[in-house]
């Protein structure tokens, strides 16, 4: 894997920051955005996260963000691998990567966790509904963080941005997509709260310790930024009314029988933990989690028909842009569009 970039380029940076010897590198399967790779030496495992190449989407695949996110979030205590350092030179691998410690624990890929005991499943989602929540207790500007995002109501800069984007990857004419486009500006709730947004907060983008249900780190902050925590718990619910295929989708799978919590069981959770009363209007904010998604994947693919998508099963997942607006849509008509 360590073809994909120079080799002879990357050992001297690497022998400044963290030691020099034997040098193993393996690309992790995954990540559509930025690809990711175990770095193993003397001096310990690593992992780096680079940009990846070829022409990108403006302000995309910000590494540089990522690594000023957990090199403040980290002294706080919270579950994020310790940053070793950032490299924004390009010409070391052809992109700016940054390396952090690896974390050892478990991944655990399927929402279902088919191997684990209804009590260990419950104990296992409460770890990642707590997780989120003192996440969003974080106080931005006491971490240094205060000027992380722009100021304004979160959703309605969102619907904007991610506007931009779907336009700029735009392959195909989506009457779904120019219908949510329209309809989510007019009816953006009102924000009560700032918090640190993860963006993609999901099962999979967890580490959980090896032997107890209690997350040793969150991953992937890619789209993190200042905003509103309904957008990060919104966007996990989600996975509530997704079809269980393997990953994080548990449809109809929640109950005493399963160990999963229920949706409403989650909320309540979620709430005790943050001080609020309830989450309304869940309905508007699938719709939109859901337009963002299609901006996602209407990026990926772009990057497929650039030749530069980072995964293996990018082109799979570019095919998903119509049945992903079409749900964002569907949504939006429940919640009276």
């Amino acid at each position: 894997m360590a073809a994909e970039f120079d080799l002879a380029r990357l050992m001297p940076w690497l022998g400044a920051t963290v030691g020099d010897g034997p040098v193993e590198i393996t690309r992790y399967p995954g990540g559509q955005s930025n690809p990711t790779y175990r770095v193993d030496l003397p001096a310990g495992s690593f992992v780096l996260r680079r940009k990846p190449f070829g022409p990108l989407l403006p302000s995309a695949h910000a590494v540089e963000r990522e690594f000023a996110l957990i090199s403040a979030l980290h002294p706080t205590g919270f579950p994020v691998p310790r940053p070793i350092a950032l490299c924004e030179d390009a010409e070391v691998i052809g992109a700016p990567f940054y390396l952090m410690e690896r974390v050892a624990g478990r991944t655990i890929w399927d929402g279902s966790m088919p191997e684990m005991t209804p009590a260990e499943r419950r104990a296992h989602y409460d770890a990642m509904i707590d997780a989120l929540a003192a996440l969003h207790a974080i106080d931005p500007v006491a971490v240094g963080l205060g000027d992380y995002g722009k100021p304004g109501n979160y959703f309605e800069r969102q619907v904007t941005r991610w506007t931009r984007q779907y336009r700029a990857s735009q392959t195909d004419d989506l009457p779904d997509v120019e219908r949510l486009i329209d309809w989510l500006p007019r009816t953006v709730p009102a924000q009560d709260r700032v918090s640190i947004v993860h963006g993609d907060y999901r099962i999979d983008n967890l580490i959980f310790a090896a032997g107890e249900p209690s997350v040793v780190a969150v991953l992937d902050w890619e789209l993190s930024t200042l905003g509103d925590p309904l957008a990060d718990f919104t966007y996990l619910l989600m996975n509530w009314g997704t079809e269980p295929d393997g990953r994080s989708g548990i449809r109809g799978l929640a109950g005493e029988d399963s160990g999963i919590p229920t949706m409403e069981a989650v909320v309540a959770r979620y709430c005790a933990a943050t001080g609020r009363a309830d989450v309304p209007k869940l309905e508007w904010y699938f719709a939109y989690n859901l337009f963002r998604l299609t901006g996602i994947v209407q990026g990926i693919k772009q990057r497929v028909r650039d030749g530069n998508a980072a995964s293996a099963q990018a082109a799979a997942m570019a095919e998903r842009v119509p049945m992903l607006a079409a749900m964002a849509w569907d949504f939006a008509r429940k919640a009276g569009a």
